[in-house]
């Protein structure tokens, strides 16, 4: 299950994101993965979010951030082996999971947004890249960049969850033909309760009722949600059997009724409060 971009090339709906992943785990973990059948990494997409733009490569599967790695992820080597071994040993083409060499730029108080992103587009122009995105950009953001750009945005990456929908975000972006992807798409349960001591959607008792009635977890319940929405969802497990279970949302669906339930819950409440707290800076000073 896939979404289109806006430039004809396709994304699948559902993805593994790495952040904050062990690094000893990690290489196994993406070979289980792609066992199980994903086809979509999300494994160096720095986040930016009021005045950082993020670059991304989109290759069907493959999601990479070339100008500005991930410094923060800490496990892209880890990433490269597991995915070099992959294709090694025949268990996934080159094709389907492309590798570009990782780059570490600092970013430029002197370069505005449309600058740089005029010199993504050239790289789309070159063929250097197949899609070009943002990440954590508002609506004003989006919609400046969709003034200045003469390639689109193909995708907007947000946090956005059951208790931070983002509605009027998420509906803008795809009015206007940009994929919305979900970095945080359980509200990054147990382990930004632990590094933010932020409150997660996974223990919403209305959530807990959904699952009951589907017989599924709390977790897949979200997922689908997002799904349902539209929306590329990219939850981070380190765990074989959440794999398996995460993959699993493609094997069902949620009621309309149920859609609008999740829908009333939703608090504004972002979870993923302060990231770059851990890179000195104070984003919202």
């Amino acid at each position: 299950m896939a979404i289109t971009l806006n430039n004809g090339f396709q994304m699948p709906i559902i993805g593994l994101g790495v952040w904050r992943m062990e690094k000893k785990a990690i290489k196994d973990l993406i070979i289980e993965s792609i066992k199980i059948g994903f086809r979509h990494f999300d494994c160096a997409c720095i986040i930016s979010f009021r005045n950082s733009l993020a670059f991304t490569n989109f290759d069907i599967v493959f999601t990479k951030c070339l100008m500005f790695c991930a410094a923060d992820y800490k496990n892209e080597a880890e990433v490269g082996e597991a995915l070099c071994e992959a294709i090694k040993t025949g268990l996934v083409k080159r094709e389907e999971l492309p590798l570009d060499e990782d780059g570490v730029l600092d970013v430029e108080t002197n370069i505005s947004l449309e600058t740089t992103w005029h010199a993504m587009e050239d790289l789309v122009s070159m063929g250097l890249v197949r899609s070009i995105g943002i990440s954590n950009y508002d609506i004003f953001l989006t919609r400046d960049c969709l003034a200045y750009s003469k390639i689109k945005p193909a995708v907007n990456q947000i946090e956005t969850h059951p208790y931070f929908q983002r509605e009027s975000l998420v509906k803008f972006c795809q009015k206007h033909g940009i994929c919305v992807t979900a970095h945080t798409p359980l509200g990054g349960a147990d382990a930004n309760t632990k590094r933010f001591g932020t409150v997660s959607c996974l223990d919403d008792p209305i959530l807990k009722g959904i699952a009951e009635k589907y017989k599924k977890t709390v977790a897949q319940i979200v997922l689908r949600w997002g799904i349902q929405r539209n929306t590329v969802v990219i939850p981070k497990t380190s765990k074989s059997e959440r794999l398996k279970e995460n993959f699993k949302v493609l094997e069902f669906e949620l009621a309309k009724e149920d859609m609008d339930v999740i829908q009333g819950i939703d608090k504004s409440y972002r979870s993923n409060i302060q990231p770059a707290k851990f890179w000195g800076i104070d984003l919202y000073a």
